[in-house]
């Protein structure tokens, strides 16, 4: 099968790590194992990546450097950070695995500039502060902060949804001669059409979203969007939670509708997951790092179905029960 695989920015820097090299290092091994078994099983991988932390970090060390270098717009440095993952999840897969070819696409994602998302910027980006006023301290000026999942306060930035993976031609031809591609990381460069040029804009693009745009792109039969947990959950956190082995688009989209999902973290995981069943995938799966195959396979993880699939299904060894 062709499967697009979307890992997050916080799986390369833990939560409360400082994010050297090293731990990212260490970080991406543990994804790469698990990517390289997926390879050895004859599947045709494109992997897709966050990088809420890393651009975030990169965005405070160039506006704090601001009277020694000049600083950069969000396009560059999500373009930075795409050739610095690639980097590192290239060096991690050929460690896991010395005979899996792999290369990183820059990859250009074309937005709407009239997107709503810029006047009200809510992607979060960067680490986590316990306060607003230290958030916005190192933020800087002209950029917002705002809570993030009860976690603390992050900078957020301007999200705007993906409308054409442009490099999507050349990351097909590269998966159909056995590489494994690393493209749309960090939601893909943002950019919008200007006559007939591409111009960058200062965005960062989610990465989920991006990930279903290029998995439909490509014609991949499955997107795997890997988190911190194995399902998605319903009444998450509460003695009523039921994780999910199965969920159908229709249950879904009236469970986005109702905001049972969070918009800063499982929202857009199962709005992208409908996006590419409708659009003609197969499935699209939410689980962890550590149950990627069993997930491929069927034994784990959150599927997202037709209708014609279903129902909805909780996971338990008992009989299959319907979402409520």
């Amino acid at each position: 099968m062709r499967i697009v695989v979307a890992i997050g920015g916080n799986a390369i820097t833990a939560e409360r790590e400082r994010g050297t090299w090293a731990e990212q290092r260490t970080n991406a091994a543990r994804v790469a194992a698990e990517l390289a078994a997926l390879k050895r099983a004859g599947h045709e991988l494109v992997l897709t990546h966050g990088n809420g932390p890393q651009v975030g970090a990169l965005h405070i060390q160039h506006s704090r450097a601001g009277d020694e270098v000049p600083e950069l717009p969000f396009d560059a440095l999500v373009a930075m950070t795409q050739g610095q993952l690639g980097y590192l999840l290239q060096g991690a897969i050929e460690a896991a695995d010395p005979r899996i070819r792999t290369a990183t696409v820059l990859t250009r994602v074309l937005v709407d500039p009239a997107d709503p998302s810029f006047a009200q910027p809510s992607k979060p980006i960067g680490r986590f502060y316990a306060d607003e006023p230290s958030a916005q301290r190192a933020a800087g000026p002209g950029l917002r902060v705002a809570p993030d999942a009860g976690r603390g306060w992050r900078t957020v930035v301007a999200s705007p949804h993906p409308r054409e993976i442009v490099e999507c031609a050349e990351i097909a031809a590269l998966v159909r001669s056995g590489v494994l591609v690393i493209a749309a990381g960090g939601g893909g460069i943002p950019v919008k059409r200007t006559g007939s040029r591409l111009q960058g804009v200062q965005a960062v693009i989610d990465k989920d979203r991006a990930s279903a745009a290029l998995a439909h792109a490509v014609k991949a039969e499955l997107l795997v969007m890997l988190t911190g947990v194995e399902r998605v959950a319903l009444d998450f956190g509460t003695r009523w939670q039921r994780d999910m082995a199965r969920l159908t688009v229709s249950d879904a989209e009236a469970l986005l509708d109702a905001h049972e999902f969070p918009a800063g973290s499982m929202g857009p995981k199962v709005e992208s997951a409908v996006r590419f069943v409708q659009s003609g995938g197969r499935a699209g799966i939410v689980t962890c790092a550590k149950r990627l195959i069993d997930a491929v396979e069927g034994s784990a993880g959150t599927r997202i179905v037709p209708d014609v699939e279903g129902p909805s299904a909780t996971a338990w060894t008992g009989p299959a029960t319907v979402a409520a």
